[in-house]
């Protein structure tokens, strides 16, 4: 990369409040780097209506049957990986609903693989192995928001008609020229020069937090703020999918595990049969006709 680019990218800039970090005790490096950290939630809030703009486009293309599908490398492609591995255990989707692409595969989880990130053909390549489609979602990751591999799948995916989202840390970049919504989190120079994984990994996670949990609520996931299709997978899910069958219902422990045993550890459907007062069958069909909201099945069972 030239240069004068890099030198012009917010990301890559000196932090003047950081300058005497190598000469600092331990804590006060520690507060120096929390003091930079309290800047990040502002700057999230910053891109609210383009965040509230993508969680609608992404939950607009589920509903279709398509998917979400993040691209980024290095620190940006791992974070998406981990928000994507996330949603199947906590709100009961498919692993292939949302899913994340790093450039360089598997092993750049892991470990640098070099020269992955420069290939715009890459990028188009990952995503023609995935058959996207119309209705799936693309949201490129990267702090510079020029990484090449990024751009060639957000081309790629524009060229298709899939609706593409794009989370950097620079104003004006390549990849927000490029978006349908930019979503661009300005965090600023970071504790150590260009180290992205800090201010600008913590505002990705944010974000990246906020598409997946906005879209999974629009998608009938919660129901007050409590996750109802969680999988009960391991002995910790186990005790939450009974906490909150409880918590929903203000029923007794053995009241939670009849329910949950006669759905087959069914959180969403326990809660209605026992908030509504009806039958599993009567339970199932209801949520069906409210696209599994059970706020709607309830005032669909009461005639509202």
């Amino acid at each position: 990369m030239d240069i004068k680019k890099l030198e012009g990218l917010v990301t890559e800039g000196r932090n003047t409040n950081t300058m005497d970090i190598d000469k600092l005790s331990t804590l006060e490096l520690v507060k120096k780097i929390n003091e930079e950290d309290k800047k990040v939630a502002e700057a999230v809030a910053e891109a609210s209506v383009e965040i509230a703009k993508a969680i609608d486009v992404i939950t607009e293309g589920m509903k279709k049957g398509g998917r979400l599908l993040y691209m980024g490398a290095g620190t940006s492609g791992r974070l998406g990986i981990l928000d994507a591995s996330e949603c199947p255990p906590t709100y009961g989707v498919d692993f292939e609903l949302v899913q994340g692409l790093i450039a360089g595969g598997h092993t750049a989880i892991f470990k640098a693989v070099e020269g992955a990130e420069d290939s715009f053909e890459l990028g188009e390549k990952d995503l023609k192995e995935k058959s996207i489609n119309e209705n799936d979602v693309i949201c490129g990751i990267a702090a510079s928001g020029r990484t090449p591999y990024v751009i060639g799948g957000m081309n790629y995916a524009k060229s298709i008609g899939a609706k593409v989202i794009c989370v950097t840390m620079n104003p004006d970049s390549e990849m927000a020229k490029i978006a349908d919504i930019p979503i661009s989190v300005v965090v600023g120079p970071e504790v150590v020069m260009g180290s992205t994984r800090m201010k600008a990994g913590t505002a990705q996670k944010l974000v990246l937090n906020m598409l997946t949990t906005g879209t999974m609520i629009k998608l009938g996931k919660v129901y007050s703020n409590l996750m109802v299709d969680v999988q009960p997978t391991n002995e910790k899910l186990v005790t939450r999918a009974k906490r909150i069958v409880m918590m929903a219902t203000e029923v007794s422990i053995e009241e939670a595990e009849k329910y949950l045993e006669e759905t087959g550890y069914n959180v969403k459907l326990s809660i209605l049969m026992i908030v509504a007062g009806v039958s599993k069958e009567r339970g199932e069909e209801l949520l069906k006709s409210s696209d599994g909201y059970i706020a709607k099945a309830i005032d669909l069972n009461q005639g509202k």
